[in-house]
């Protein structure tokens, strides 16, 4: 199987993650870091270090690729049967590549299995970035299926492993978005196979760093107001797809009915 690290410029991060994916019980893993138009002498340094260089396969991208470029580039340059991204600043549980390949090997019919997420809160620190609070993410899931993905993402990248064979069937993340990317291939994943979950005591964590700035911020907090537009982006493209083949008149009719909630909501409150 691949881990796919994505990196730009966070030699910190990227050395953290190398530890991380060192540190799993699991050691049949081949790893791609995708450094994304960031140094490649500072890349290099980091790799000498991490203790899993005869593992380690760069990727150096002709300037600022992108997110869903860099996650391309990195599928596309393996042909292992399970793939799974670890950007540079998100951490595992030591057993998440063990529990998550034993899951898929046994259950061909699944096409990837999300783990229980937890949410870290760090802070800059004398030795770099702390944890200074926890939270689970999707408290009380059971479960990641199609219709619970239509109203919101339910998983992120750190946690899902999944068949690399999928992408010939549902295509790769979408270049033209800069954010929820990942969203937009679970709907193209789970409309057509079923997920495995694995719930229980968290094996991915999803860091957070709301004060961050520059190279070491969260996507999710620097593009905070793409991912709205993206998000919108998203249902427009999927719903003029709908369009084309089934005409306007459903998507009319719940317009309406939606204009006639908000103004009964409306009408109630004043």
């Amino acid at each position: 199987m691949a881990v796919i690290v994505r990196t730009k410029d966070r030699p910190y991060f990227l050395r953290r993650a190398l530890a991380d994916i060192a540190g799993q019980t699991f050691t049949d893993a081949e790893v791609l870091v995708v450094n994304d138009g960031g140094d490649e002498a500072a890349v290099q340094a980091v790799l000498e270090e991490s203790g899993i260089q005869d593992r380690i396969t760069v990727l150096n991208t002709p300037g600022k690729a992108g997110r869903c470029a860099a996650a391309n580039a990195g599928i596309r340059a393996t042909t292992a049967p399970y793939v799974v991204l670890h950007d540079d600043d998100d951490l595992w549980h030591a057993d998440f590549l063990l529990r998550t390949v034993a899951t898929l090997d046994e259950s061909p019919a699944d096409a990837g299995v999300v783990v229980a997420t937890e949410i870290v809160i760090e802070e800059r620190s004398e030795d770099g970035w702390s944890a200074v609070g926890r939270a689970p993410f999707w408290e009380g899931l059971t479960g990641i299926t199609f219709t619970s993905l239509l109203e919101v993402n339910r998983a992120v990248p750190i946690s899902f492993l999944y068949r690399r064979s999928i992408h010939d069937e549902v295509g790769y993340y979408d270049e033209s978005l800069l954010t929820v990317e990942d969203w937009d291939f679970y709907l193209r994943v789970a409309a057509k196979h079923p997920v495995a979950f694995l719930g229980g005591e968290a094996l991915a964590f999803w860091t957070h760093r709301p004060a961050a700035e520059g190279a070491d911020s969260n996507s999710m907090f620097e593009l905070a107001g793409q991912h709205s537009r993206d998000d919108l982006a998203v249902r427009d493209l999927a719903l003029r797809a709908w369009v084309a083949e089934n005409g306007p008149g459903l998507p009319l009719y719940i317009a309406l009915v939606e204009r006639r909630l908000r103004r009964t909501s409306t009408a109630a409150s004043s």
